[in-house]
């Protein structure tokens, strides 16, 4: 578990459909956060979620060849995750619909004085797609997020849409467009500032 010493540090669950090592326009802009991020001085660790077998269910371990666990724990000891997903069909990929699935765990899972363990912890949300629904995605995921227990900061996320219809990734622009990297740069620099205030100051006892 993370402590109030150290460096803050950050987990991506990068949700594309894509397993490595194919490109993948969400694990970019998850990198692209992880820039800001990481000049201020938070380690950042990438995980895309598809290489990994995380079973079907509710529970923090579904057993047989579940490989949740081990991504359970990574999500436990960072200050900071970033789920990064692409718009299909108007929604966030399956990917990370399972992912949201596998987080409601959390909720059972309470620290010495009654606080889910993901109460302390922030969460923000970058979003990729050639069609719209960025604001519903990103609306999806903070409300899920947060029930579960982490803490949003101001202007948490992050998102681009490509020209409705075409084929133009996110990784395909030559280059990023201001509004989308000026949106990215505060969304890592306002969780930092939470995570930090959440070190110093924690949430009140639930018991």
């Amino acid at each position: 578990m993370t402590t109030t010493e150290g460096p803050l540090t950050a987990l991506a669950l990068v949700c594309s459909l894509k397993p490595s090592p194919s490109s993948s326009s969400s694990e970019l802009i998850a990198e692209h956060v992880f820039a800001t991020l990481r000049e201020l001085s938070v380690e950042c660790e990438v995980v895309r979620a598809v290489d990994f077998n995380i079973a079907p269910g509710v529970e923090a371990d579904m057993g047989d060849s579940d490989q949740w666990p081990g991504i359970r724990t990574k999500v436990l000891d960072a200050d900071i995750l970033l789920i990064s997903t692409p718009v299909w069909l108007g929604h966030p990929s399956s990917v990370t619909q399972r992912v949201l699935e596998r987080l409601d765990a959390e909720l059972s899972n309470k620290d010495h004085e009654g606080r889910p363990a993901m109460v302390g912890k922030v969460a923000i949300v970058s979003v990729v797609g050639n069609e719209d629904g960025a604001h519903k995605v990103v609306a999806d995921l903070f409300q899920a997020l947060n029930d579960v227990g982490f803490s949003i900061p101001a202007q948490g996320c992050t998102y681009w849409n490509g020209e409705a219809m075409q084929s133009t990734d996110y990784k395909d622009l030559d280059e990023v467009p201001e509004a989308i990297a000026s949106a990215t740069a505060a969304a890592a620099r306002n969780a930092v500032h939470l995570a930090r205030r959440l070190r110093d100051a924690k949430y009140p006892a639930y018991e």
